[in-house]
């Protein structure tokens, strides 16, 4: 019977308020590097609190079977990047025990596992040892990883004089190419521009069908849900255990609604501008405000506001995703093309419909302006993520536009129930 690749038992992990905890280096595991498998056991068992003292992890148990892809997650300070900082040996549980049975690359923070002084090139060969392989090996992979992370002119460069963008290509071409057993991922994709990104989530794609074990920690849930095929949602230091994706993701959403926002208003509305936001709504189709839209519903974002000095207004917004693609653009144009309808000093509700089935599954955040372009385009207020809400697909036969092919295609940000025509000849 296959045994698990990653074991964890009763994990538990406590931090001082105020104080720095102990941190291990990649070079003080070089000697125990090679142990298969590798246990990290609790260096306490001590389950009382001090008023200094909080718990970021406790009681954690799951397995992961070789070959899957779990994604972590949960909002911030849940316990995710702890968790992977005790799998990768970078610092040690309170309680319970890690079993890993495979070699393991990570990639946690930028740069981590470099050398400052040694080049770029230096660097994969010392990475490629500690991974247990040869230089031949190596060397066979070299051109490779030099060309992914796309800095050839530079790989003969002490890695201290990177930017940021250059070390988590290199550290990603590292991770990715050198054949670990298990790769650990957190957030660090952040860093590197869209494109890169892409990139790298095309990589553990293929890192995936070669049959590898990943750990991702990530607040794209669209990442997530087109990678992994389990998750582990924490809530403050604590999880169930692996669960499917849709439910994962599903509560994932729950729990970010809480923070959510479905109304605006500024804390002061300044009359001496040309035209002011008094405040926005997200509306759902029963009139209510709403953070937490079914795809399958049409909603409305409203925007509530005052022309002060009888100027040309363009009340407008724009959307982002979570993950920063920017989703839509739009104005009240086809309904006032120059803003000269609403020339008039007094209150006025603008409000736009989106229509069902347009927007795929995700956290969105809506910016707010009002505008005119007459005689030349001025902004006369604007708010950035003035709204944010979710919008949660049941992936059923009301997800109409997505069929059956919603666990491959969620790192489109539109994914619209157009008109079609079809016949049979």
């Amino acid at each position: 019977m296959e045994k698990p690749i990653i074991e964890i038992n009763n994990l538990s992990k406590k931090y001082k308020i105020g104080k720095t905890m102990p941190y291990y280096s990649l070079r003080d595991d070089l000697t125990n590097i090679f142990r298969k498998p590798k246990k990290i056991q609790g260096i306490g068992n001590n389950n009382k609190l001090s008023n200094d003292e909080f718990w970021a992890l406790k009681n954690v148990s799951f397995k992961v079977m070789p070959g899957e892809v779990i994604g972590i997650i949960g909002k911030n300070g849940a316990g995710k990047s702890t968790l992977l900082k005790i799998i990768s040996r970078i610092t040690p549980p309170t309680e319970g025990k890690v079993i890993i049975r495979g070699k393991l690359a990570s990639l946690i923070n930028v740069g981590a596992g470099f050398h400052p002084e040694l080049t770029g090139r230096e660097n994969i060969f010392l990475n490629g040892i500690i991974l247990g392989m040869k230089s031949k090996e190596i060397r066979g992979k070299l051109a490779e990883i030099i060309d992914f992370a796309e800095i050839d002119k530079f790989i003969d460069t002490p890695v201290k004089y990177y930017s940021s963008g250059m070390y988590v290509r290199l550290a990603f071409a590292v991770a990715s190419h050198l054949e670990p057993e298990i790769l650990l991922i957190d957030e660090v994709l952040a860093v590197g521009d869209f494109g890169f990104q892409k990139k790298c989530l095309k990589r553990m794609g293929e890192i995936q069908k070669e049959g590898r074990t990943i750990l991702l920690v990530s607040h794209d849930m669209t990442s997530i849900a087109s990678l992994a095929n389990g998750v582990i949602l924490f809530e403050e230091g604590k999880t169930k255990g692996i669960t499917t994706v849709d439910k994962g993701v599903d509560k994932y959403f729950q729990v970010q609604n809480s923070i959510l926002s479905a109304h605006f208003a500024p804390s002061k509305i300044a009359s001496d501008k040309n035209a002011s936001i008094i405040e926005a709504n997200i509306i759902d189709i029963r009139g209510k405000k709403s953070t937490q839209i079914p795809v399958f519903e049409p909603f409305y974002i409203e925007i509530i506001w005052r022309n002060n000095k009888g100027v040309p207004v363009t009340p407008n917004f724009a959307v982002d995703s979570q993950n920063g693609i920017k989703v839509m653009l739009a104005t009240d144009t086809p309904l006032d093309w120059d803003g000269k309808k609403k020339i008039k000093k007094g209150i006025y509700v603008s409000r736009a419909k989106i229509p069902a089935n347009l927007l795929n599954s995700n956290i969105y955040y809506v910016n707010l302006s009002l505008d005119t372009a007459i005689p030349f385009k001025k902004s006369y207020d604007n708010y950035k993520e003035a709204l944010s809400f979710s919008v949660l697909d049941p992936m059923d036969e009301r997800s109409i536009a997505r069929g059956e092919f919603h666990h491959i295609r969620k790192e489109y940000a539109l994914w619209s129930a157009l008109e079609w025509t079809y016949k049979f000849l």
